[in-house]
């Protein structure tokens, strides 16, 4: 039996140990750090996506206006006598359904903008890489859902690069979430429904019908392949605009179309060969004619209303798809008739105007060279809307000018109708700026209602309204201004005299015929050398200060030529300064709306008139009497004669001509209706030769006269040739009325004839500098007008 006993006291039997291995700790921690890198990544961009969804980092559409992107009520506009006057309309344009799209639009939009459009869910990461890796240069990344995305809710991209970037995950967010709650069809049928071709062609079948004269149903491959080109640049690849690019653009998409086996070689090939031809037939736009003028109007102030209803209540309303009611003061007749008038003597003052231009090099522009005219034309080109595209679309400015001068197929304005022709851009600005222009506005001295509002002759050519927007030397109609400051400051009357002399100060220099004429005939003849020296006795701050008071809030300078209408006021600032006197010295803020109300007739505003004391009845009167003789044996007796106006109607008017025959104005005041027109063109520089024709009872009254004689033929509306100015009780007719009524601020009292004849320095300053302290141009008065303003700013 072996002996155990001592056997754990022997040695071990050693070997010899494997070298150790050298520890690399550095790689762990990489994987740990790229690890948690991928995590980071991932929850960073989970939580990106989470912010833009809940529109942390801006504005995201919600879940009902993505279900309903297609929903828009429109508002409807109703006049004081119960007629539907207008909409405020999104867009015109005629939806239609996926089987009404010709295949080849579909496989040709797919093609070019989405191969995989079947395969993905609103992001193509194959294209977003494509796209990163080649910085765009082998097309974009945006799928077609995300271009609908950006159509229906984005908007246009960005140019600051962050911004876009925030914009770009909006579009993926949306698109992914359009993605979820229609099918593909209905993305590719919304997306061509919402698409603007331009020239008012929106959506596919409006644009069909307009640039091929056809139903969308029965496009022909190249056409399609056009529309789809469009898609990238609807302007730069417009055919109408560049037919050649328009072609070389289309070509790609059905190269693409053939790259994606869409097409054969044969049908591709018959395809490029096949030229564009268009059968253009344009449409009007939504906002067309006159109505645009006070629809612009209306939705600055309907605007302003709704963003206050926000702040108080927290609701917020959209004036293009909520249903509003908005209630307004305008009578659709009068409305009709000042329509009416504008065209039936505009279409013959333009006739007059035409024949005196032609042949004229620098037609319709006089005193100016061809560098100021040059200089004239390029301000306008960059102001159209052509010019702003092109330059935002980064094309270069001799490019620009090319374009500007190559001749395309377009319409222009006449008083027949639109005509289409073929002219350059560029010529067709230099066309519409011999287009004389004109604004309407009246309303009831009494109520401020506005009645009748044309602020021009036509919306797609003229976007500019003369009523409220525009702003235009007012000559003589300023002067009433100036005669009510004497009266009231210093006391003068109707029989007050004024010497009629040539007026000189300093350089400056205003022509008259001598006398003395009394405030009534001075007035009616509108003699410049009177009103010069009233604004020199009261002083320019009292002139401005009751210019303030009726409503005039435009900049008007502190020198003796604002007695002449040098300022630049609007018609609804004048017209609302002259109803005070009609309103027993009461200035009244003109209002054109009554109320809105949502789409269940709740009341969202109600617009109550704003109101100031402004004069007593008594002073109110007398300038009504004053204004009584420019009609009567005035400057506008004769052509309201001529028009058949009796002098037996009561009439309180003023004429006014600015200097050149720049503008024409005419502001007739009858006891129940007030109306100011005035008629020019877009530059001064452009305007009659002589005052003959371009004095304001030539180029404005005649409008007066019309829309008058049809207000007047029309009984139901209530006005009559028989109505008279209701004149206050202790009114007499005699000079005598307003003695003792004291002054107007704390400098009131009379003045003695010899005062009047040898006044004191006026408290202005140098007469012979205007606000910019520039010496005042020496100044002949025109008398065969007795309305001509003079002077040079």
């Amino acid at each position: 039996m072996e002996n155990t006993k001592n056997q754990g006291n022997k040695p071990k039997a050693t070997f010899p140990l494997p070298p150790k291995k050298i520890k690399n700790a550095g790689w762990k921690k990489w994987v740990k750090f790229i690890w948690i890198g991928l995590i980071a990544l991932v929850i960073g961009i989970a939580a990106l996506f989470f912010a833009v969804s809940q529109g942390f980092l801006g504005s995201m559409p919600d879940v009902k206006e993505l279900e309903n992107p297609d929903i828009y009520v429109a508002s409807e506009i109703y006049s004081s006598d119960g007629k539907l006057l207008g909409k405020f309309e999104k867009e015109k344009t005629m939806p239609v359904t996926y089987k009404e799209l010709p295949p080849y639009l579909i496989y040709a939009l797919q093609a070019k903008e989405d191969e995989r459009f079947k395969e993905h869910s609103g992001i193509d990461l194959q294209s977003v890489a494509r796209a990163v890796a080649f910085g765009g240069k082998r097309g974009g990344g945006s799928t077609i859902t995300q271009q609908l995305a950006k159509l229906l809710f984005t908007g246009t991209a960005s140019q600051n690069r962050l911004q876009r970037s925030f914009q770009k995950l909006k579009e993926w967010v949306v698109a992914v979430s359009l993605e979820k709650r229609y099918t593909k069809e209905e993305i590719i049928t919304l997306y061509f429904n919402k698409f603007d071709f331009v020239n008012n062609a929106n959506g596919i079948e409006m644009a069909s019908r307009i640039y091929f004269n056809k139903n969308a149903s029965k496009l022909t491959l190249p056409e399609a392949a056009m529309f789809v080109a469009m898609l990238e640049a609807p302007v730069a690849n417009n055919p109408l605009r560049n037919p050649d690019r328009a072609k070389r653009r289309r070509d790609v998409v059905l190269d693409q179309m053939l790259k994606t086996g869409y097409l054969d070689q044969q049908t591709y090939q018959k395809a490029i060969d096949t030229p564009i031809t268009l059968d253009y037939h344009p449409v009007k736009s939504i906002d067309e004619g006159y109505s645009a003028y006070y629809k612009f109007y209306l939705r600055k102030e309907i605007d302003n209303y709704l963003k206050d209803y926000e702040k108080k209540t927290g609701k917020t309303l959209n004036l293009y798809k909520d249903g509003l009611k908005i209630y307004v003061t305008l009578d659709s007749k009068m409305q009709t008739y000042a329509e009416e008038a504008i065209r039936e003597h505009l279409t013959d003052l333009q006739k007059r105007f035409d024949a005196e231009q032609r042949g004229r090099k620098q037609r319709p522009f006089y005193y100016l060279n061809d560098q100021q005219i040059n200089n004239l034309m390029v301000q306008a080109m960059k102001r159209t809307g052509r010019y702003k595209q092109l330059k935002a679309a980064g094309v270069p400015e001799d490019s620009i000018m090319i374009d500007f001068k190559t001749p395309i197929k377009t319409s222009r304005f006449t008083w027949d109708g639109e005509e289409e022709v073929e002219m350059s851009p560029w010529d067709s600005i230099r066309y519409h700026k011999q287009i004389a222009q004109a604004g309407l506005m009246s309303m009831v001295p009494g109520t401020g209602e506005i009645k009748a509002w044309v602020g021009g002759i036509n919306w797609q050519h003229f976007q500019y309204d003369h009523i409220k927007q525009g702003k235009r030397q007012v000559g003589s109609t300023f002067k009433p201004f100036v005669y009510a400051t004497a009266i009231m400051k210093l006391g003068m009357t109707p029989c007050s005299t004024v010497s009629n002399a040539t007026y000189r100060k300093g350089t400056w220099t205003v022509q008259g015929s001598g006398g003395m004429l009394t405030l009534r005939d001075a007035l009616a003849h509108s003699k410049n050398p009177v009103a010069v020296r009233l604004i020199e006795m009261t002083g320019v701050p009292s002139v401005v200060q009751l210019a303030r008071d009726l409503g005039v809030t435009e900049e008007i300078p502190n020198n003796y030529p604002v007695a002449l209408g040098s300022s630049d006021i609007t018609i609804y600032e004048m017209l609302g300064a002259y109803s005070s006197f009609a309103n027993y010295g009461n200035y009244i803020k003109p209002e054109m709306i009554w109320r809105i109300e949502d789409a269940n007739g709740r009341v969202i505003k109600e617009v109550k008139p704003v109101t100031k004391e402004v004069m007593n009845e008594l002073y109110a009167y007398t300038m009504i009497d004053l204004m009584k003789g420019v009609a009567e044996f005035g400057t506008a007796s004769g052509e309201l004669g001529r028009r058949g106006i009796s002098k037996g109607v009561e009439i309180a008017a003023k004429t006014g001509t600015t200097q050149n025959n720049s503008d024409g104005w005419f502001i007739g005041i009858t006891p129940n209706l007030a109306t100011g027109v005035w008629v020019g063109w877009e530059d001064r520089a452009t305007h009659f030769w002589g005052t003959g024709e371009g004095q304001g009872a030539k180029m404005a009254l005649p409008i007066w006269a019309i829309f008058m004689k049809k207000v007047w033929a029309d009984k139901a509306l209530g006005i009559s040739t028989d109505d008279k100015f209701v004149k206050p009780t202790n009114w007499t007719g005699s000079c005598s009325d307003l003695q003792g009524l004291g002054g107007y601020g704390d400098e009131g009292g009379l003045q003695t004839i010899d005062e009047l004849k040898n006044p004191k320095p006026a408290e202005s300053g140098n007469p012979n500098k205007n606000s910019t302290g520039k010496k005042e141009e020496n100044v002949n008065e025109n008398l065969h007008s007795g309305d001509e303003i003079d002077f040079n700013k």
